[in-house]
């Protein structure tokens, strides 16, 4: 049954990929939309043609239409829009533009299609894997960020995982005839699981995949293994020193709060979603120790202030590693559609904090739902991540998993089984949240390097090996603050 449902999927997506998703966003066929049918065949010889221009045969692709092409060094550079069904499962009931980018190498070689799990930067960059591979790179941004989210009012079941890996499933199908060597996914934390997923749900579609810092939170509400990552993360000195600072600054919070809640006045920002300044001051000091790992290495304990610390010194620490800016409304906006996922299928993490045992004025805040407007409603689904979980442990076909020891969001990682094959759990020692192969010991370094030689179908003698670019080679998209 299972089967057979995939398959009814699979067809109706290629329907969508031949033109069905062509209507308008009222879904309503016209004359029109029944004629695209012999100008899409006419496209598609264009895609087909390899003496054509790359950027005419990509706008040859249905659906496919160029924001603009930007000049890059090395490559062809293209910001595009995809037409996306809004819902995969009923095209016929409108669509939407979803940004992407294309950075052109070259057509006989191999391609890694990137996802931040975010939105979409517009200027160019290689991910690691693309600078290894000497690659082409595909980057797309995910629905519901904007521009890429369906008319308001936007329906916002509609933002699963399968339905954005479905909008990756049919980019790909898009390009696949035009980039038609080896692909590989890859991502960093949102984006590491984004690209896990669309294994899950697609697993032919990619050669590899090499996913950074990718959270797994199977049970959403057993979360332990935060709270011991706490306890033994870098020396005992610096753990100590967090969260004397982090409760000194709940002691403190009348006065700090009446500086934030001038701050705010001063620049227009605002506090509807969370509630007040106040509550949103309590977010931010509980994003304290976890931002500080996060973003920060061991050697920058020192620069943790002593609870004696002038209210100064405390509040520009504090708004360095936490942000008085996020818990308003204007930080939160960006990232509603995470949240909404984090609070309807991805979870999110908690942790114990006895070390401010009453400090703290209001109990249970720190979850997603405090975070996204009450006008857009939210039900969790506890069997999406049980489900991605399995997959992986059993299933997984060359997967490189890697992680930093010292980011909290590797205290629940993805782990293989017996089933997986040719995959790999790796750790970068020390590193935080910006952990990547670059990162590992040597020989892990080497290893995680050959795997994704290999799984692109190339080998060190037919990879130029591309020195750093400064302009290119920016680290991957996986240092967001920490949006819980």
């Amino acid at each position: 049954m299972r089967k057979a449902l995939r398959w009814l999927l699979s067809l109706m997506l290629l329907v969508g990929a031949t033109g069905a998703v062509g209507a308008g966003a009222t879904g309503t066929a016209t004359a029109a939309d029944s004629a695209g049918a012999d100008s899409a065949t006419v496209d598609s010889a264009r895609v087909d043609s390899a003496s054509a221009d790359i950027k005419d045969r990509i706008l040859a692709i249905p659906g496919m239409t160029l924001i603009e092409e930007k000049p890059v060094t090395g490559y062809r550079y293209f910001v595009l829009n995809y037409t996306q069904p809004i819902d995969h499962l009923r095209p016929w009931k409108g669509t939407f533009q979803q940004r992407l980018t294309v950075l052109h190498k070259a057509t006989d070689r191999p391609t890694v299609f990137f996802t931040s799990g975010y939105g979409l930067s517009t200027n160019a960059s290689r991910s690691e894997p693309t600078r290894l591979i000497d690659g082409n790179q595909v980057s797309m941004e995910y629905r519901f960020f904007t521009p890429s989210r369906p008319a308001e009012p936007a329906d916002w079941s509609k933002l699963d995982i399968w339905q954005a890996a479905s909008d990756q499933h049919r980019i790909f199908q898009a390009l696949d005839r035009i980039y038609h060597r080896n692909w590989i996914d890859t991502g960093g934390s949102k984006g590491g699981m984004t690209a896990t997923y669309f294994r899950r749900f697609y697993p032919n579609d990619m050669d590899g995949t090499v996913a950074y810092v990718a959270p797994n939170d199977v049970v959403d509400k057993e979360d332990s293994a935060y709270t011991e990552f706490f306890k033994t993360v870098g020396n005992a000195d610096c753990r100590a020193a967090l969260n004397a600072v982090q409760r000194e600054a709940l002691v403190r919070r009348d006065e700090i709060v009446a500086r934030y809640q001038k701050y705010a006045d001063d620049n227009a920002l605002t506090f509807t979603t969370v509630g007040s300044a106040d509550k949103a001051y309590e977010n931010v000091v509980l994003d304290l120790v976890w931002a500080f790992w996060q973003y920060h290495l061991e050697s920058e304990c020192p620069t943790v202030p002593k609870p004696t610390a002038t209210t100064d010194e405390l509040y520009s620490f504090i708004d360095t590693i936490s942000g008085f800016d996020f818990y308003t409304d204007q930080g939160l906006e960006y990232y509603t559609p995470y949240y909404y996922q984090a609070g309807t299928q991805l979870g999110a993490p908690t942790f114990a904090t006895p070390h401010l045992k009453g400090l703290l004025r209001y109990p249970g805040i720190y979850q997603p739902r405090s975070y996204v407007p009450r006008s857009i409603p939210m039900t969790f689904k506890p069997w999406a991540m049980p489900d991605v979980d399995n997959w992986v442990q059993h299933h997984a076909q060359r997967m490189l998993f890697v992680y930093g020891t010292n980011d909290p969001w590797g205290a629940e990682p993805f782990r293989l089984g017996k089933g997986a094959k040719d995959s790999f759990v790796m750790w970068a020692p020390g590193a935080n949240h910006g952990a990547n192969i670059a990162a590992l010991k040597p020989a892990d370094n080497a290893k995680a390097t050959a795997e994704v030689l290999k799984w692109a179908g190339v080998t060190p003698a037919t990879t130029l090996a591309p020195s750093f670019d400064a302009k290119l080679d920016v680290p991957n998209d996986v240092m967001e603050r920490h949006p819980l």
